[in-house]
């Protein structure tokens, strides 16, 4: 799960992460009130979206008064801000946060990682602040530190100053750096943090360091602990479909691509989207519908792969171990009963009860391409877009 801005920064300063003094507001007639809170003549107006790359899309603006913050903030309020991230349809700004004027003298990148090799968190930092870490890293990837840290124990004092070294801060900007990286990983633990995020972290003209900006995303699976962040979601920022399948405990992700995906099992969805991309198409969707899936979950999960309207063809790709082949064809032909589709549907189906799951396609009066391989399935499927 995703959080805004202004979240994220509440949360680490209640673990004494420092940031800067900010405000959030829904309307311009909060700004002033915000701006005499905040203090100073100047101030950052900041749109408060899910998605990188604000400040290259006028998400993210300087002001010299409040009167140029009360501007701004009209400016931003209702807009379609467009990112790298968001795509062409872009994110309607519908908070922004206000913060005092910051006097930076160094911008650098912090971020903590799962490296999903040692199943450790992993702490990344570059004096490359400011940029995509995903450009620093292809370009110069020397300019980024890691340091691992045992879960069990903790980041440790000598590990932070190590990475304050590395980052060239001297004198009082160490100990300062060290406090905060100490608070940034107790936050991003106890809080079952997947990523945490600081991109800018600055070095300001009196030797502090605070978190410029900050993202934070939280396991799923640990968030029955953490009830007051799980109220925190934002329904607005996330795509509609992904929204829908998490009512049936759908693994659902949507892709810009035309071939609809629905398999079951992580491993055979992935195998399955690389075999439509070598076959020359783009796939629409990540599906997963699980090891125990039900007639109504497949159902379900039929019908919010067809409500993307950029799928054109439909691949279900089902190896039967857990869940029975029949049982997924019924929810296939239960699903075709009630939505009306008008394009190809390749089926391949493998494993337990496949031959019983082949009848009752046969018996169903619908129509279906089925194949007898997965790379046969994808072929079939991208040919379909053609025809």
């Amino acid at each position: 799960m995703k959080i805004h801005e202004y979240q994220a920064k509440a949360i680490l300063k209640k673990f004494g992460v420092p940031v800067p003094d900010g405000e959030v507001v829904t309307d311009a007639s909060q700004v002033t009130a915000a701006c005499g809170k905040i203090g100073g003549n100047v101030f950052v107006v900041k749109a408060q979206i899910h998605a990188g790359g604000r400040g290259k899309g006028g998400g993210v603006k300087i002001a010299g008064s409040v009167d140029e913050a009360v501007e701004f903030t009209k400016q931003m309020l209702g807009m379609k801000l467009v990112t790298h991230q968001t795509g062409p349809e872009g994110k309607e700004v519908k908070t922004v946060l206000i913060e005092q004027g910051i006097n930076i003298s160094r911008e650098l990148y912090l971020g903590i990682v799962i490296d999903r090799v040692s199943s450790r968190p992993v702490f990344m930092a570059s004096e490359a602040g400011g940029m995509e870490i995903e450009e620093v890293a292809a370009k110069t990837p020397e300019l980024i530190l890691k340091e691992q840290v045992d879960p069990a124990v903790g980041l440790r004092p000598y590990q932070a100053r190590k990475l304050a070294f590395g980052l060239k801060l001297t004198g009082p900007q160490v100990r300062k750096a060290e406090k905060f990286l100490l608070s940034l990983f107790r936050a991003f633990q106890e809080n079952d943090c997947s990523l945490a995020e600081i991109n800018p972290l600055v070095v300001t003209a009196e030797d502090d360091v605070l978190a410029l900006d900050a993202k934070m995303n939280f396991d799923d699976s640990g968030l029955f602990r953490h009830p007051e962040i799980a109220e925190l979601r934002d329904l607005n920022e996330e795509e509609p479909l992904e929204i829908e399948a998490s009512k049936y405990d759908l693994n659902y992700i949507k892709l810009d691509g035309n071939v609809g995906c629905m398999v079951n099992g992580a491993g055979l969805a992935m195998a399955t989207m690389d075999l439509i991309k070598l076959a020359g198409g783009e796939p629409a969707n990540f599906l997963d519908v699980g090891g125990t899936a039900s007639v109504e979950r497949v159902s379900s999960a039929f019908k919010i792969l067809i409500s993307d309207k950029k799928v054109k063809a439909v691949l279900i790709n089902i190896f039967g171990g857990i869940v029975r082949c029949d049982r997924v064809a019924k929810g296939i032909v239960e699903a075709l009963k009630e939505v009306q589709v008008d394009m190809p549907v390749v089926v391949r189906l493998e494993g337990t009860n496949a031959e019983e799951a082949r009848d009752v396609l046969d018996h169903s009066d619908l129509k279906f391409h089925v194949a007898a391989t997965l790379k046969e399935a994808a072929e079939m499927a991208v040919k379909a877009l053609a025809n």
